[in-house]
């Protein structure tokens, strides 16, 4: 009898029902500043990986402020970057639906945004902008959806222009996941049409799962279209050649002087 799945549902609804406690233990007092609401949605989410047995390595130097973009392959993404340094996040408004990883990311301080809406972006934007002057970077997946990792689809520009209006750095970052031999990436995945509660399920019972995360340079640029552009670039590269595209933080970003220079 496999015994995994039950034992690592247990495992989550009792990472789970701390987390809330330590929520509303930290809230008695008032309402949670910014920067306590992501440090609490890291410890959160580090006891969630605990409960999956997900393991996390990471490349490069881990961001401090700015704004952090990634590819984007299940919401399991959200976890494992909390999970590696606090952050506040940007993501669809269904996200608020998801059970409890919805409460937690409202809780944690996630921006939230409806992708069909003009006037939902802006806000996002001026939220974004707001964030960027705190001492916590704001990850965004610009792909606006989750992927089966076969390829890093387009990136939207719209809100990268808060971190090229106000000279913020730009950090690219590449999430992995590398299943057990044998099996693909793609199986760990949640995109197109696929069940939130069959996903979780697939991953409780997963044999063997880790993560390997990867950052590159801090970059300053000009230009939303221009960064957007570079960064997936930058992103592909570093899924596709096995290590990070940039070694040093201090490293030059591109070839074109006037669209990016490396943050010192």
């Amino acid at each position: 009898m496999n015994l995994r799945q039950p034992r690592r549902a247990a495992a989550l609804a009792i990472a789970l029902a701390r987390c809330a406690f330590r929520y509303w233990f930290l809230s008695l007092r008032g309402p949670l500043p910014l920067e306590k609401r992501a440090l609490w949605l890291q410890s959160a989410a580090r006891g969630v990986l605990d409960s999956l047995d997900i393991r996390v390595s990471v490349e490069g130097a881990l961001p401090g402020y700015g704004l952090v973009v990634s590819n984007h392959l299940s919401y399991l993404d959200i976890v494992i970057f909390a999970a590696v340094a606090p952050c506040f996040f940007v993501a669809k408004r269904e996200v608020k639906r998801w059970p409890f990883f919805g409460s937690a990311a409202l809780a944690g301080g996630t921006i939230f945004l409806d992708r069909s809406s003009l006037a939902s972006a802006n806000a996002a934007a001026d939220e974004i902008a707001a964030r960027l002057t705190l001492s916590i970077p704001v990850l965004l997946f610009p792909e606006g959806t989750s992927s089966d990792g076969s390829t890093v689809l387009p990136f939207h520009s719209r809100l990268f222009l808060p971190a090229v209006q106000q000279a913020a750095p730009v950090t690219a970052a590449a999430i992995r996941y590398i299943p057990e031999e044998g099996v693909e990436e793609r199986a760990f995945c949640w995109y197109g049409d696929a069940g939130f509660p069959g996903h979780l399920w697939k991953v409780l019972d997963s044999a063997g799962f880790s993560v390997q995360l990867r950052f590159g340079a801090l970059c300053l640029y000009s230009d939303a279209r221009y960064a957007a552009a570079q960064a997936r670039s930058e992103i592909t590269s570093m899924r596709t050649e096995g290590r990070p595209a940039h070694s040093s933080r201090l490293g030059p970003c591109d070839t074109q002087p006037s669209g990016c220079i490396t943050a010192y």
